[in-house]
């Protein structure tokens, strides 16, 4: 890159602030446009799919708009499949409660999707990042204290590896970050397939 240019703009289309916590750690600076997809409006045969086809809506409604112009849009987003069946944020505090208790002792895989647009050439990459997450086997009463916190009701799956259920969490077999919500190996991986290499976003 010509050190006198500045990098590429680079959007998150996410509220996630896990997200752009992962971006910044490594060495990125993205703005924040949030896409306003109706998630419940989206259907897809399996979670992988369902967790792709949200990520290109988001990662489409912001870069069809003004403020992303000539910006490289990222869109992710982040399902837990167990039985075959995608589980995003919990309904309330009783769903996160039945969900903690039919996947303790048990694994599942949280599939996120990415895609990246290059506002400036129309071209995108999109792919799918699978992590096998083995759940520990906490107490009713644990399960009750941690969804009193309110934490599991903003995420997918109703868990998080950089917050209170860590220790719930017996291992993950993949990419830690995309447990957390997005995957910086992929997206690097993304961003080659559109002539863009991550070092050159650094800040």
């Amino acid at each position: 890159m010509n050190r006198m240019t500045h990098p590429r703009r680079l959007v998150l289309a996410s509220a996630s602030p896990a997200r752009l916590a992962l971006l910044r750690q490594a060495g990125l600076a993205p703005e924040v446009i949030v896409s306003g997809v109706d998630e419940d409006a989206i259907s897809a045969p399996t979670p992988g799919e369902l967790a792709l086809v949200l990520a290109e809506a988001k990662a489409a409604a912001v870069a069809e708009r003004p403020e992303a112009t000539g910006a490289l849009v990222i869109g992710c987003d982040s399902v837990l499949e167990l039985d075959g069946q995608a589980l995003g944020k919990p309904d309330d505090a009783e769903d996160a409660t039945a969900r903690w208790k039919s996947m303790r002792g048990r694994s599942g895989i949280l599939q996120t999707g990415h895609c990246v647009i290059d506002t400036a050439t129309g071209r995108r990459a999109s792919a799918t990042a699978s992590t096998t997450v083995r759940f520990g086997d906490p107490t009713d009463a644990e399960i009750a204290a941690y969804v009193a916190t309110g934490e599991p009701l903003h995420v997918a799956g109703a868990f998080t590896l950089d917050g209170r259920s860590a220790p719930f969490v017996d291992s993950i077999d993949g990419d830690h970050g995309n447990v957390i919500g997005l995957s910086l190996p992929l997206l690097r991986h993304l961003l080659r397939e559109l002539d863009v290499s991550i070092t050159d976003l650094w800040t």
